[in-house]
């Protein structure tokens, strides 16, 4: 089918990098003023932290590629989870309920940090992401790289038709090329002649977008920032070494599954399946005929994916209040429970196949993958994963931060110490340039051509 090429995107990509703008601004005044909330909001759980920082640390925070652990310059000094409600497949469903249930979360948190908090970084994982690489290229003006001829590099990648009703989450500089010399992660200052430079952007809907400002807005809360769930997982769950080399995490969660690749310290694909643990617990609701707060219980105490001889004789009491004792008092195998648990999670490892495949994640240097989130901790996951996934496989946990508590410490909060760690220490991304306003990226008249070639 053909694609027009007569609208241009300047319009719309010049209010989004001044949207974008504004929150990076609204972030930067928070950390000045001391103390910011990190919303993780799920399918299955909604999780604030509500992060401090203090003295003279607030002036070393800046915008920028650099190591994201082990000198955190804010403290986590509240916590808490509520269980999700009104938010499903990761997208908002019930407008009123997920904001009761936001507002109990940034209450809490609130009251156990004795502060109160006006700006909210958030992470996404539904909206349909997708990923894009761009590329561009200039003639430098002077001898020297200045800011100005990295922002002129990025307006110059040429950017995809990616469809109306979407919008740009993501739009980092994953690599620099000064010349002959490629792989540079920072150009500025050294001398030649022609910079290029290789960009990953990342949309999702903008229905899911307008739905979360508007709701974070509700619970009397400024959006400081948006990320998408993987990336912030990746930050928090693999170690320096695995984001250099190349390694991809997986965000297990209740509605979504998502898949993030980092290569060089920088997110280069990002993607999502809508499966997750909460389809687990409805195959088990279905086949055991149980309530579904029963089946979460029974999936929570006794479920895995790796059957062994014992599980014949592990009967596990189902339980009920129907009132039919002969119902109520029933028992299954753990290996019949097993058989209902394993379809779906080879179903969702499937998917991450799919991506990862579609990502070329088999050509990196190194093959690491990551699992993480809430349903990574199903017993014997660590064990089946490889041999779908076909790569190394582990169990992965959030970066120990100041101040957080124990019970904030699992795989299921990875997305919430990785907004911890965006919020301190942000990548560069696109808005982070000044760039003239007759130089917002478009696309090229070699494209027009392409597309007219190819469609006449």
């Amino acid at each position: 089918m053909p694609v027009s090429f007569d609208m241009e995107p300047t319009e719309t990509m010049r209010d989004l990098y001044h949207s974008q703008r504004t929150m990076r601004a609204l972030r930067r005044a928070a950390i000045q003023r001391g103390v910011v909330a990190v919303l993780d909001i799920g399918t299955s759980k909604i999780a604030c932290l509500i992060l401090r920082f203090d003295g003279p640390e607030r002036t070393r925070i800046t915008d920028g590629v650099g190591p994201l652990a082990g000198q955190s310059s804010f403290r986590v000094i509240g916590a808490a989870t509520t269980r999700s409600r009104g938010v499903r497949l990761g997208e908002i469903d019930a407008m009123g309920e997920a904001e009761r249930a936001i507002r109990t979360a940034v209450q809490a948190a609130q009251k156990m940090a004795m502060v109160r908090v006006d700006h909210a970084i958030v992470c996404v994982s539904g909206g349909a992401p997708r990923s894009y690489g761009l590329a561009g290229e200039i003639e430098l003006e002077a001898d020297v790289v200045a800011e100005t001829d990295v922002a002129r590099v990025l307006a110059s990648c040429d950017v995809p038709d990616y469809g109306e009703g979407r919008e740009v989450l993501h739009a980092q500089p994953v690599n620099f090329a000064l010349d002959h010399r490629t792989g540079l992660g920072d150009p500025r200052g050294q001398i030649g002649t022609r910079l290029a430079c290789d960009m990953h952007m990342l949309t999702a809907e903008t229905v899911l977008i307008q739905n979360l400002l508007h709701c974070v807005k509700r619970c009397d809360l400024e959006l400081a920032g948006v990320a998408f769930s993987a990336y912030a997982s990746g930050l928090a769950s693999l170690v320096e070494d695995e984001q250099e080399l190349g390694a991809a995490c997986v965000d297990m969660g209740g509605g979504t599954t998502s898949v993030s690749v980092f290569m060089k310290k920088h997110m280069i694909y990002g993607d999502a399946a809508r499966l997750g643990g909460d389809h687990v617990t409805l195959d088990i609701s279905k086949g055991l005929q149980v309530p579904l707060n029963v089946a979460e219980r029974i999936k929570t105490f006794h479920g895995g994916v790796v059957a062994t001889g014992m599980d014949d004789r592990d009967m596990i009491e189902l339980g009920g209040e129907t009132g039919d004792w002969d119902h109520d008092r029933r028992t299954v195998s753990r290996s019949e429970l097993i058989g209902i648990i394993r379809p779906r999670v080879e179903e969702v490892l499937e998917e991450v196949r799919v991506r990862l495949d579609a990502a070329g994640f088999d050509h990196l240097p190194s093959q690491q993958i990551v699992l993480t989130g809430g349903a990574s901790q199903m017993p014997g996951l660590d064990v089946l994963a490889p041999k779908i996934l076909g790569q190394q496989v582990r169990i992965g946990r959030p970066l120990r931060v100041h101040g957080l508590p124990q019970a904030a410490t699992g795989a299921a909060f990875s997305s919430a110490v990785g907004l911890c760690l965006f919020a301190a220490h942000p990548q560069d991304e696109w808005w982070d340039f000044e760039i003239p306003t007759e130089r917002y990226p478009s696309r090229s008249l070699r494209r027009a051509v392409k597309w007219f070639k190819d469609n006449w």
